[in-house]
Order: C-alpha cells, then sequence, then structure tokens
C-alpha cells in the first residue's frame, strides 16, 4: 500500500491554490477502510474562492467501492440534484475522466454543494468504479493500488452552480498531475529501497 508519508508529500502550493490540513476524526477514517488519506482545504487568490480534497487511496478495491459520493451524500441525509460525466483536458493528448453531482439540503434546498470525483487505478484515471469491478473480478493481484479523489464547493445559490462546477474543475485539472506523481514515486521508490537493503545484507 501507498504510505501516509507518501500522500503527505502532495504539495500545499498547487498553481495559485494554497493548502491547508484538516482534520478528520478517527473513527471516520476507519470508516472509509482506506491505508492512507489526505483532508485539506485550497484557497485561491485573496480566499474567496475555495476547495476541500479528500484523498483516499488502499489497496483492496472493495473496501473503497461503498464510498462513492452518490452513496454517501445520499446516506447523509443530502439530495442528488444533478449529475453528469465530464472529460477535462490536461494536455493535447490527455484527459480526466470525472463525474460531477449537485446535492443540496436543507428547507428550500438552502444549503449545496458541488462534488468532481474520480479514481486513479495503478496509474490510470477512472471516472467510476467500473474499471474498478473489472480487475477485482480478476483476483486480488490485479490491482496495486487505488485512489479516490473528491473535490468539494459550496453552491451557495442556483445561479452559482456554473462558478461552483468551473471551481473543482479547474482545481481537478492543477492537481491532477501532482496527484497521479505522488503515486507514480511511491511505487518507483520500492525497487531501490529493496536494493539497497539487499547491498547491506551482502
Amino acid at each position: 500500500p501507498v504510505s501516509q508519508g507518501a500522500l503527505d508529500r502532495l504539495p500545499m502550493q498547487l498553481g495559485n491554490w494554497t493548502g491547508q490540513e484538516v482534520p478528520v476524526e478517527e473513527e471516520i477514517v476507519r470508516a472509509t477502510d482506506t491505508d492512507a488519506h489526505v483532508s485539506r482545504r485550497y484557497t485561491k487568490g485573496v480566499g474567496f474562492e475555495s476547495i476541500s480534497l479528500w484523498m483516499a487511496s488502499g489497496v483492496r478495491a472493495r473496501d473503497l467501492m461503498p464510498h462513492r459520493p452518490e452513496v454517501c451524500y445520499t446516506g447523509a441525509g443530502w439530495t442528488l440534484m444533478g449529475r453528469r460525466s465530464m472529460e477535462l483536458p490536461l494536455s493535447a493528448d490527455e484527459k480526466l475522466p470525472c463525474n460531477v453531482m449537485q446535492f443540496s439540503r436543507g428547507a428550500l434546498n438552502s444549503e449545496g454543494v458541488m462534488v468532481l470525483d474520480y479514481y486513479v487505478v495503478d496509474g490510470q484515471y477512472c471516472a467510476d468504479i467500473s474499471l474498478l469491478r473489472s480487475r477485482a473480478w480478476r483476483g486480488g493481484g490485479a490491482v496495486g493500488y487505488v485512489a479516490q479523489v473528491q473535490i468539494v464547493t459550496s453552491v451557495p445559490s442556483a445561479d452559482s452552480a456554473e462558478s461552483a462546477l468551473k471551481l473543482v474543475s479547474d482545481f481537478a485539472v492543477e492537481s491532477s498531475p501532482a496527484i497521479v506523481r505522488l503515486f507514480e514515486t511511491s511505487q518507483e521508490a520500492r525497487p531501490g529501497e529493496g536494493d539497497r537493503e539487499s547491498s547491506g545484507r551482502q
């Protein structure tokens, strides 16, 4: 599994975004069945634009499958107002597939959030759990690591939905390369560590 230390190396400064750690209660972390996680709030400019980033990683695909926004948010009393699948351009030949959902709750739907969700499965972007299911069906050795990324921002009113969508999309594009590098660096470091250990024993 990818260590907590590896995920902690996600930069606090991502372009124009500045991060701050957001502690999560231990019982909530245990409920997510993850090996490592990142919980931060990133703000942009003078702080009026902000998002919450939740990233969870593990090696057991079946543990991450139940913790999807459409399951967890509705289970916590939110109403799913809309959902769309998107492919955000990362470069000329690479796109980030993701799902974006809008939830609301309270009297007259007074409180709202926009949630952008995607997975990284062994270095490959995936919008939903279809790839996880196919690999899990093949057997436990088919998945090296899985990471789920959720980017959330508030939707104060119906008129602000499009600006909220742009905010989470912009952060997803800016942060996804740094997120993938965390796992690539972690996986690449393992053979070197083993070689050094072997050299020391000889």
